[in-house]
């Protein structure tokens, strides 16, 4: 059974989410989602399902201060939001412990 999903009417017409800007794309890691937060995107190597996801996902979710983990598999990237700037060697342990490989930021 398929169920419709249905956004407001913004005044602009337009209705869905809002449209990303190539800006917004490109410069992910400048992001914030709420006041305060810090969006960060890496990219990790062997990911290949949903499992793997999961367990990346949980080990970064342990690093104090993080808010929120996305990690997509199909393009490697991890998506992590944070109270504050993460060290970057606090994300690899994590990934490591995970069982993958950090390339750095995405």
């Amino acid at each position: 059974m398929l169920t419709e999903v249905r956004f407001p009417e913004n005044p602009t017409g337009h209705t869905g989410p809002a449209p990303r800007t190539s800006d917004e794309e490109n410069d992910m890691s400048a992001q914030t989602d709420t006041p305060g937060s810090v969006t960060a995107v890496y990219q990790v190597s062997g990911m290949s399902c949903g499992h793997c996801e999961g367990s990346v996902s949980a080990e970064i979710s342990e690093i104090p201060g993080v808010s929120s983990v996305k990690a997509v598999a199909s393009t490697g990237e991890v998506t992590v939001v944070s109270a504050a700037p993460l060290d970057e060697d606090a994300i690899r342990a994590a990934v490591d412990e995970a069982g993958f490989e950090l390339a750095g930021r995405a």
